[in-house]
C-alpha cells in the first residue's frame, strides 16, 4: 500500500520539475523510505539508481549542489551513446525482428532475445553498450518484456521460426540487389456507413459522436474491403479499396495496380519481385487461382515474381499487419466510416514519423467467387518449387515456356 502511496506521489510531481528539482525529490523520497530506499526509489520512478546516488549526496552536502540558474555542472552532460555510435539502433532492430512477435493492432512488440544476448550480439559488431541502455532503446521502439502465453498460433508447424529466418534472409538479398520486397494481405472489411468505430479520440466533454445502435448493412454504401500493399525498403502503403468479394484476382490487381502506380517507377530496374503472403485467404499457399493470376502478372510485367509464404496461424506476423493495418485503424478509430470516401479519405491520411505514406485507391471492380483453375490451366504456369518447404516458397517467372517442377 505504502510503495503505490509513493509511486502515485512520483508519477504526479515529476512532470512538474526539471532535472535537478527531480533529482533532489527522488532523493528526498530515498532517503525517507530508509534501507534500500535508492534501489527502491529507482525501481519505482524508472530513474537511474546512480542519479538517485547523485541526489542524495547533494541533499547532505549543499555546497555539491550547482548554482540556482544551472541545472547541471559546467561541461555536464554526455553525448548520447546512439550519437557516438552511429547505427546502434538499427543494429538492435536488425538483431530482434526476425525473431518478433506480437499483436499488430496494439503498436507493441515483444522479443524472445534476451537483453543480454542482444549485448553479446552488439559486440560482435564492435558496439560498446550497456544492457541498461538496449533494455531503453527497445523500450524507445515500443518493445517491452513479456511473460509466456499459451497460444496455437502457428505453434504446431515445426518449420514455422526457420520459415520466418528464411524470409528474413531472402528480403535481405533482394534489398542488397536494389530489388522490391513487398508484404501483401486483405484487411478486414468494414461496413461503409455511420456504424461503431473501435477506439476514442479527443471530442468536446459530452458531445460523443452518435451512430447506429445496430450493424445492419447499409445496402447503399455496403461493405468495403481493403486489400494492400506494402512497400518494406520505401516505408510505403497502397491500398485498393474493394466493393466486392476478398478473390484472388482481387488480391493480384492490388498487386498490378500498386506496381503501375509507382512501384515500376521507384524500381525502374528491377527484374524480380519477392511477395510476402499469408497462408491461407485469397492469396493462400493452397490457392490455384492466385499462382494463376500471378502467371500472368509475370507475363505482363515481366517480372521473376518469387512467393514466400506464412506458416498456418501466424498472419498476424506479416509486416504489412503491424507496419501499415495497424496504423490505418489507428487513424481512424472512434471515427464512423460513412462511406467509402471517409474510408479511402481515412487510409490517405495515415501518416508515422517514421515516415508512412499510403495512397489509396477506389477499385469497383466485380470479381466473382467461385472460378476455379483446372488443371490443365495449372500445368502451364511456369512454376519452380524451392526444395525448403516448395508449398510455402516458389518462383513464378514469365512463361516463356511450361515448365512445372512437381511436389
Amino acid at each position: 500500500m505504502e510503495e503505490a502511496k509513493i509511486k502515485e506521489r512520483i508519477s504526479t510531481t515529476l512532470s512538474f520539475l526539471n532535472e535537478k528539482q527531480s533529482r533532489l525529490y527522488l532523493a528526498a523520497e530515498a532517503k525517507s523510505y530508509g534501507w534500500g530506499g535508492k534501489s527502491k526509489i529507482a525501481s519505482i520512478s524508472g530513474v537511474n539508481r546512480m542519479l538517485i546516488a547523485r541526489g542524495v549526496k547533494e541533499l547532505e552536502n549543499p555546497e555539491l549542489q550547482t548554482s540556482e540558474k544551472r541545472i547541471r555542472k559546467n561541461g555536464a552532460g554526455r553525448k548520447k551513446e546512439t550519437d557516438k555510435q552511429e547505427g546502434l539502433v538499427a543494429a538492435i532492430e536488425e538483431i530482434v525482428e526476425p525473431h518478433t512477435v506480437g499483436d499488430p493492432m496494439k503498436i507493441l512488440l515483444w522479443t524472445s532475445k534476451s537483453v543480454r544476448n542482444i549485448q553479446e550480439s552488439l559486440k560482435k559488431q564492435n558496439y560498446k553498450v550497456s544492457h541498461e541502455l538496449i533494455r531503453q532503446l527497445l523500450q524507445n521502439l515500443g518493445y517491452s518484456m513479456q511473460g509466456n502465453k499459451k497460444t496455437k498460433e502457428g505453434g504446431d508447424q515445426p518449420d514455422r521460426d526457420v520459415q520466418f529466418e528464411y524470409i528474413n534472409q531472402k528480403s535481405k538479398e533482394f534489398i542488397a540487389e536494389k530489388q522490391p520486397v513487398i508484404s501483401v494481405d486483405c484487411k478486414k472489411k468494414e461496413l461503409a456507413g455511420n456504424y461503431k468505430n473501435g477506439g476514442r479520440e479527443w471530442q468536446p466533454v459530452k458531445n460523443p459522436v452518435e451512430v447506429n445502435v445496430y450493424d445492419f448493412i447499409d445496402k447503399t454504401n455496403g461493405k468495403a474491403a481493403p486489400h494492400g500493399v506494402y512497400d518494406i525498403v520505401q516505408n510505403r502503403g497502397w491500398v485498393s479499396v474493394g466493393i466486392s468479394s476478398d478473390t484472388a484476382a482481387f488480391s493480384v490487381a492490388t498487386i498490378r495496380s500498386w506496381w503501375e502506380n509507382g512501384g515500376k517507377n521507384t524500381y525502374q530496374n528491377a527484374g524480380k519481385l519477392y511477395i510476402t503472403a499469408d497462408g491461407g485467404g485469397s492469396n493462400g499457399s493452397k490457392n490455384r487461382l492466385w499462382k494463376s493470376e500471378l502467371q500472368q502478372l509475370a507475363n505482363d510485367t515481366g517480372l521473376e515474381i518469387h512467393v514466400s509464404h506464412l506458416p498456418a496461424g501466424t498472419s498476424r506476423w506479416n509486416k504489412i499487419e503491424r507496419r501499415l493495418f495497424s496504423y490505418i485503424s489507428i487513424n481512424g478509430r472512434g471515427r464512423p466510416s460513412s462511406s467509402l470516401a471517409v474510408i479511402i479519405g481515412l487510409i490517405n491520411g495515415t501518416k508515422t514519423k517514421s515516415g508512412l505514406t499510403v495512397k489509396p485507391q477506389l477499385d469497383s471492380n466485380i470479381y466473382q467467387t467461385g472460378i476455379k483453375t483446372d488443371d490443365e490451366a495449372f500445368a502451364k504456369i511456369n512454376i519452380e518449387r524451392y526444395s525448403f518447404h516448395g508449398e510455402w516458397n516458389y518462383i513464378i517467372a514469365p512463361n516463356r515456356c511450361y515448365n512445372l517442377l512437381t511436389d
